[in-house]
């Protein structure tokens, strides 16, 4: 099966406490830790969309992954805004057994193709500089890119990661959301927004064939949501 939870935000090498976000952050390692064994077998697959530890530096992070590697599963992982340990594939794909991460590139999990990208601020009417369209446009052609590989492999079925959300808090339809409706996408899962408040602006279910997962894990208290494709 496939699961998927993103936002870990680990601190094992880095100390920087998560409950600026709330009281619902206390412990928060333990509890993933705890809910992800209870839920995650070998045989399974849980997708991380980015934001996995605080870590500025590869070396750093080491240990943050090590803990995830330590982990049932496989896990497959996208970059999010926070992640500035990130490196090339040649330099962490080789680190640990369980653990791919996703950059230009796609994994496959059976019949399904795991493509993604970081993403970027959605075009709004209140903040969408033009450095920030300059990077969200490079996003879309990292995300055509790991699509375009998977599709010129053979695979029907794929499933995008995303970190940042896949359109505005308008929710009005966005060049990556065009994207997936024209590459076929049937589920994308994504994360990045925390607190009450922008829980109520993520974009959950159906939406011209494309079926929406919104996975931060304080917003899935922590529990690896199941993604059934």
């Amino acid at each position: 099966m496939i699961y998927a939870i993103g936002d870990l935000h680990l601190s094992l090498s880095v100390d920087k406490p998560m409950d600026v976000f709330g009281d619902n952050w206390t412990g928060y390692m333990n509890r993933i830790k705890e809910a992800w064994c209870e839920t995650v077998t070998d045989e399974d697959t849980v997708l991380i969309p980015g934001d996995v530890c605080w870590a500025i530096s590869l070396n750093e992070a080491k240990i943050d992954l090590a803990w995830i590697d330590d982990l049932p599963g496989r896990k497959i992982i996208t970059r999010g805004n926070h992640d500035y340990w990130w490196e090339t594939l040649k330099k962490m794909n080789p680190l640990f057994d369980s653990i791919s991460f996703i950059h230009n590139s796609y994994e496959a999990v059976g019949d399904i193709a795991i493509c993604g990208s970081r993403g970027w601020i959605s075009p709004n009417d209140t903040a969408f500089t033009e450095q920030d369209e300059k990077i969200y446009n490079r996003e879309c052609h990292r995300l055509k890119l790991s699509l375009d590989k998977a599709k010129a492999d053979g695979f029907d079925k794929i499933l995008v990661m995303l970190h940042y959300p896949p359109t505005n808090d308008k929710k009005e339809l966005s060049p990556i959301q065009e994207i997936l409706e024209d590459y076929g996408v049937s589920h994308v899962v994504y994360g990045h927004l925390h607190t009450k408040y922008c829980w109520h602006l993520s974009l959950k279910g159906l939406v011209n064939n494309v079926d929406y997962h919104f996975v931060s894990s304080d917003y899935l208290n922590f529990v690896p949501k199941h993604i059934d494709i």
